[in-house]
């Protein structure tokens, strides 16, 4: 009778969903008659309103043990392994509630959710050799609807999400763990390979050691602990040799870092612009530029990838390129530094796009006033119209315009101020410079003479020399 009253009072703070009180009186229960199947299954029912699917489990097998018969045992047994996620262990429990009552609807659907479970579970299991992460995630989420207690789907849906990259999720699931259970191998090999592939290896490293501690046979715990330490040695070993100026060992090492794991987006990404910077310094510029568009494809907010390659580009003269590297950088990062060197690319591809005057008279841009007059000298003569009037209109035609444009190099760099407006990219034409009015035959009778001063004489077929009066 006491243990009745203690059941009775249990019963009626159930019904008030105060569980924990519940709790307590059905234990007392227990405690005052142990042999009582009902009892166990009341604080099964409450360990399981409570989440402490596993403590349940424990007494609705204790209530089957006392009486076999026992339907709603059988029932809680089933739904503690299925909230675990032993969905054959739940199958079997719900099969036994059929064989004692068949008609019992709650079973029959409780059976269909074990199979969909089981399903689910094999769907993840070849999808996961696929490598199609996210299908597992979709899986694993749909699989907890119906077993929201199971460490092992929160797992895998946890590592799943650490492998498309989604770290701050799988930290989350992983932590959750960790809380009710801190000495779960597999929820610490989670927690170290979100660091790991996050960059922080040091870090990572201790959370898989301490993985391998709980279970020193975890595989995957001690393949992740193995690469991290090689990886971290290489990249190591390849930033000292950069420093000491051995750049075809540092290039080398870097190679070999890049090979220890593909699925390490941000540390190879890293790599391939450590790798970038010793090409540029090898002076294989373009090689350069594709290892920094590697590193961007695998990390797209990778600043410094973006800026070492923009210099690249600078380098070879690929301006419109260079620009929008700039553009990308300064979008993100607004300091004045970024500002200055989007501006400086700017300058460089307007005066791309202009006529290149150095190039034109065949002159480096540091060349002296001697050294352009005596360019203009020699391509002056070499495209005056009267040296080509032998030959087809066409190429009379280019001529004269080659020989406009020497004169027209001439006239600008042969002035300081003109120069100087030209050098730093302003629009000459905006400055008043109208090149449309220049007249190349002015420029070549200033600097050569008055007409009877100079003539071109044939002295063979398509051979002329510059005679002077």
């Amino acid at each position: 009778r006491e243990a009745e009253s203690f059941k009775e009072q249990g019963n009626a703070y159930y019904a008030k969903k105060d569980y924990n009180e519940a709790y307590n009186y059905y234990t007392k229960a227990i405690d005052t008659c142990p042999n009582n199947a009902s009892y166990y299954g009341n604080r099964a029912a409450t360990l399981m309103m409570l989440g402490r699917f596993r403590e349940a489990l424990g007494d609705a097998q204790q209530s089957v043990r006392l009486d076999d018969s026992f339907v709603r045992g059988h029932l809680r047994e089933g739904k503690c392994h299925l909230s675990l996620g032993n969905a054959m262990a739940a199958s079997r429990c719900f099969q036994r509630v059929l064989e004692l009552d068949h008609k019992n609807t709650q079973a029959q659907q409780e059976l269909k959710n074990a199979s969909t479970v089981l399903e689910y579970e094999k769907i993840a299991e070849v999808d996961f050799e696929k490598r199609d992460f996210r299908k597992v995630v979709f899986c694993m989420d749909r699989a907890l609807e119906f077993a929201p207690a199971c460490h092992r789907f929160k797992i895998l849906k946890a590592e799943c999400l650490a492998l498309l990259g989604r770290y701050p999720e799988a930290q989350s699931v992983a932590s959750d763990i960790l809380r009710m259970d801190s000495t779960n191998a597999d929820a610490l090999y989670v927690r170290g390979l979100c660091l790991y592939y996050e960059d922080c290896i040091e870090k990572a490293v201790q959370f898989f050691v301490q993985a391998l501690r709980m279970a020193p046979d975890h595989e995957k715990a001690c393949l992740a602990c193995r690469n991290a330490k090689a990886l971290k040695a290489k990249k190591e070993d390849g930033n000292k040799a950069f420093k000491e100026g051995n750049y075809k060992l540092a290039y080398e090492l870097y190679t070999e870092a890049l090979g220890i794991d593909p699925n390490n987006i941000k540390t190879n990404a890293k790599l391939y612009c450590n790798r970038g910077t010793v090409n540029s310094k090898l002076r294989k510029l373009e090689e350069a530029i594709d290892d920094c568009t590697n590193a961007v494809k695998l990390d797209d907010t990778y600043i410094k990838a973006y800026l070492r390659r923009a210099q690249c580009y600078m380098d070879t003269e690929q301006y419109e390129d260079a620009v929008r590297d700039y553009e990308k950088v300064y979008q993100t990062e607004k300091t004045k530094e970024h500002k200055q060197l989007l501006k400086n690319a700017q300058v460089e591809l307007k005066k791309s796009k202009r006529k290149d005057y150095y190039k034109i008279l065949g002159v480096d841009k540091n060349a002296s006033e001697d050294e352009i007059k005596k360019a203009y000298r020699k391509r002056a003569l070499m495209h005056h119209p009267d040296r080509h009037c032998g030959a087809s209109a066409e190429v009379q035609k280019e001529e004269e315009k080659k020989f406009k444009e020497v004169g027209e190099a001439f006239t600008i760099l042969s002035d300081p101020k003109k120069k100087a407006r030209y050098d730093s990219g302003q629009d000459l034409e905006e400055d008043g410079l109208n090149m449309g009015e220049f007249d190349a035959n002015n420029i070549f009778k200033a600097f050569f003479g008055g007409p009877g001063n100079f003539s071109f004489e044939a002295s063979g077929p398509g051979n002329f020399f510059f005679q002077f009066g």
